[in-house]
């Protein structure tokens, strides 16, 4: 008998919520996060220090026995909520997620422990758009090395070691001073892509690829959307605040009824998303349905996301359409995560044939 998904917040899940906002706040302020994407460095590698090193979020995936906290995927759903709404730039989800979860399938204990401390950055050599159970491009393996070009790959540019799928079916750690990284144009500053090039890089085989990437691009679309749903709620919330302060005909602009409107149907859509990334966090944790609750939270939470950060741009009128104000950083966000780990059609027909509803 299939149990009903916990959608609600735990007092240690709020506790946990309080702490990395707290954190936020004071590391990644909206004017820090924009100089940095005019930068070179767009990452926040001091962020991510203190992320790791003061609250030891790396490891939330990993069992303590493993070197990591022995949580979930619900409390690292917590943490990717606050990270959205600060479209923190830092390697997160591609790491202690996505590469974490790759790793757990092949049981590499060393490598595991490394990543789950923090200390080093992991990164599947696998694009960015790429959805659970899709197809993805492999590099050769001849004579022992690998070579092969792979392009999309999110953080790449501060990886350490990247898992490179091969064309012998199996997954390898690359050190990254083994590799070329050439920075692609990326719209979303704060989490940009590359193409990684090998030319006979020397690689150590973790396991067969196959399965490890699909279970960690499950997790990375599952999870993605509570980073959509930290998104959207911070959209929605700023708008809010905005428009109570601003004044039109001596009046605030939020008391206008077609304004009230628009905000109330985007708050309806952000609850709804809320339950549909909670459904996939705790399918994930449990086991039970993840792939059909994944596949509900990947086809809603694009749209979502995007249109509140489209609302949020639009309602806060000339000064959202600045450089200054971060708005733009959340709407290029929202957009490049709405192609990430799969697009939307591609979650509704995972999710149709899954509940085998086909299209006549």
């Amino acid at each position: 008998m299939t149990t009903q998904p916990d959608l609600l917040y735990s007092e240690e899940e709020e506790a946990l919520r309080a702490a990395v906002r707290d954190l936020l706040t004071d590391h990644c302020d909206a004017a820090g996060v924009i100089a940095r994407t005019e930068s070179d460095a767009p990452h926040d590698l001091a962020l991510w220090k203190a992320l790791t090193d003061q609250m030891g979020l790396a490891g939330l995936l990993v069992s303590e026995e493993r070197g990591g906290q022995g949580a979930t995927h619900r409390e690292a759903a917590v943490v990717l909520e606050e990270l959205g709404r600060a479209v923190a730039p830092v390697p997160y989800l591609t790491s202690a997620v996505v590469a974490t979860q790759a790793l757990l399938a092949c049981a590499d204990d060393e490598l595991l422990g490394r990543l789950a401390s923090g200390r080093t950055i992991g990164v599947l050599a696998v694009g960015l758009h790429v959805g659970p159970g899709a197809g993805f491009r492999t590099v050769r393996l001849e004579n022992g090395v690998l070579s092969g070009e792979l392009t999309g790959i999110a953080d790449a540019a501060v990886a350490d070691v990247l898992l490179v799928p091969a064309d012998d079916g199996d997954l390898y750690a690359v050190d990254a001073s083994a590799v070329t990284v050439t920075p692609q144009v990326s719209l979303d500053l704060t989490r940009p892509l590359a193409t990684v090039t090998l030319d006979g890089a020397p690689g150590r085989r973790l396991g067969p690829a196959e399965p490890a990437v699909r279970r960690a691009l499950r997790a990375g679309a599952g999870l993605l959307a509570s980073e959509q749903l930290g998104l959207a709620e911070w959209a929605l919330t700023e708008t809010v605040r905005y428009l109570k302060e601003r004044k039109q005909f001596n009046r605030p602009v939020g008391g206008f009824q077609a304004l009230k409107h628009r905000l109330a149907q985007l708050w309806l859509e952000v609850v709804n998303l809320r339950a549909a990334a909670r459904a996939a966090a705790d399918a994930l944790a449990t086991g039970e349905d993840a792939d059909v609750m994944v596949a509900v939270a990947q086809a809603y939470a694009a749209t979502v996301a995007v249109r509140a950060a489209e609302e949020s741009l639009q309602l806060h009128a000339g000064i959202g359409m600045t450089w200054e104000h971060p708005i733009h950083l959340y709407l290029k966000r929202a957009k490049a995560d709405s192609i990430a780990y799969g697009t939307a059609g591609a979650h509704r027909e995972t999710l149709a044939e899954l509940v085998d509803l086909h299209a006549p």
